[in-house]
């Protein structure tokens, strides 16, 4: 079991054949890089190996007080209280821990104990324990265990793909979303893209994260814990933004109104697998943005999903009841505490 710092370590070996087996972009080791240093809990990688050979991953977040103020801490060898969130902040629709399907249930546990005491001795006595965020159902009997505290979240939205065409979709919705699909907008789309701004994609979009967040907490979202707001992410930075979209897997629209000014946006994962809208970003309606243009930007993933054949979209975990007027369904998502003195265990 090796335990990487992104900042300073280099790419665990084989990193990169696990990477494009299994994990979605975010993966990469290069944002992965650019998101620890960008961070004020700062994201630490584990590999979990077969001989020379990567079969599992985990990112794990290591966390501080919540009014902490600096960026990309030291992270290891220190005895000041911390915990660790295993958890994609970037996209959290999607579980932390990976292994490859040939990997089986008892190795999964066996390797969750493995993954808990190298952790435990990388980050020293301040461990105070471990959260699995948004763990998938089949990989909660490797997480679960005696001490340990098993609870249900807000699930992920799930688009299957059971459409020949867009108009087999199109025909499923109800006619007060249709309307809004096919806005008079300019819009632009493609993947690597090198010609965006991402200091005004960064604060388009942290402004609607907080907006998102604010909505969520006042509707009971099942992510709290005992009744406090502990939202552990880090704004996103411009730095990371201009890495994602100039990739090749990941596909960026825009949209603007006549005079240029940038109205909404999204990035979309692109994967064999599976599509996954990754950002959406707008300005709400009182700020001049469009209402409902949300939905002409799941319309153009969904056909994407249906021209490449891939299998499912899904689509985080916010706007569930918006998402379900588009057509979607849900998978259920689990967080496992683990305290201290029963890690590895």
């Amino acid at each position: 079991m090796d335990i990487h710092d992104p900042r300073v370590d280099p790419p665990p070996e084989g990193w990169a054949a696990f990477r494009a087996r299994c994990l979605p972009p975010v993966w990469d080791h290069e944002l992965l890089r650019r998101e620890a240093w960008l961070a004020k809990n700062p994201p630490v990688l584990a590999a979990v190996r077969s001989g020379s050979r990567v079969v599992g991953a985990l990112s794990v977040m290591v966390c501080r007080s919540w009014r902490a103020t600096d960026f990309a801490p030291l992270t290891g060898g220190r005895f000041r209280p911390r915990w660790a969130e295993v958890y994609l902040p970037l996209l959290s629709g999607y579980p932390a821990c990976v292994f490859d399907d040939d990997v089986g249930d008892r190795q999964r546990r066996s390797a969750i104990r493995r993954f808990e005491r190298a952790l435990r001795e990388h980050l020293g006595g301040g461990l105070l324990g471990v959260i699995y965020r948004a763990m998938t159902p089949e990989l909660v009997p490797a997480l679960d265990g005696r001490g340990r505290i098993t609870r249900e979240i807000d699930p992920a939205a799930v688009l299957r793909n059971t459409y020949s065409t867009v108009d087999d979709w199109v025909r499923t919705l109800a006619p007060e979303v249709r309307r809004y699909l096919r806005q008079d907008v300019a819009t632009e789309a493609a993947f690597g893209r090198a010609d965006l701004d991402p200091g005004e994609l960064a604060v388009l979009l942290n402004a609607h994260r907080a907006r998102q967040d604010a909505r969520a907490w006042a509707g009971g979202q099942r992510s709290r814990v005992g009744g406090l707001h502990l939202d552990t992410r880090s704004p996103i930075a411009p730095a990371y933004l201009d890495a994602l979209v100039r990739r090749p897997d990941v596909l960026t629209r825009t949209y603007r109104d006549g005079a240029g000014r940038l109205l909404g946006f999204t990035t979309m994962l692109d994967r064999p697998d599976g599509c996954a809208v990754h950002h959406w970003a707008a300005l709400p309606s009182a700020s001049g943005g469009r209402k409902g243009l949300y939905v002409d930007c799941y319309a153009r993933c969904v056909a994407h999903m249906i021209a490449e054949g891939r299998p499912e979209l899904t689509a985080g975990r916010a706007m569930l009841a918006e998402k379900a007027a588009l057509g979607f369904g849900t998978r259920a998502l689990f967080s496992v505490a683990v305290p201290r003195p029963v890690l590895g265990r």
